[in-house]
């Protein structure tokens, strides 16, 4: 009896720490953003606000809403694949098709209208990180 009573006591303290939840709060994994409005808020929204007015303050960071610079497609795809300035590359960290998705996502929205969607195939040749990032 004893030894069934260790045996269970043993089993049950090798089985808790898989069961256990992950460390911090909402485990350790980053949630994965589903679309161009979830990705726009997980990495662009800190710098360029929520309204994409962008902010002054301790860096400048330009305002997306009404932009026309971003009428032309791949000067979007640029900016977000490989950075510029103090804006940091997300080829490295997005898919072409997240890259595409937020860049549809941001020309459609905040008071920009360009229709002409942006695709995976757009990004494509934007996609690896700037030569400097390579290792």
């Amino acid at each position: 009896m004893r030894t069934r009573l260790t045996l269970a006591a043993l089993m049950a303290t090798l089985a808790f720490p898989a069961l256990a939840d992950e460390p911090g709060p909402g485990g350790s994994r980053p949630p994965i953003p589903k679309d161009g409005a979830d990705i726009y808020r997980t990495y662009c929204q800190v710098c360029h606000m929520a309204d994409a007015r962008g902010a002054v303050g301790a860096g400048m960071f330009p305002a997306l809403a009404g932009n026309a610079r971003i009428g032309t497609a791949q000067y979007a795809i640029y900016l977000i694949a490989k950075g510029k300035g103090g804006m940091p590359y997300f080829s490295d960290s997005l898919t072409p098709a997240q890259i595409a998705d937020v860049t549809n996502y941001i020309r459609t929205h905040f008071g920009n209208d360009y229709k002409d969607a942006v695709t995976a195939a757009d990004v494509e040749p934007f996609a690896k990180p700037p030569r400097q990032a390579r290792r």
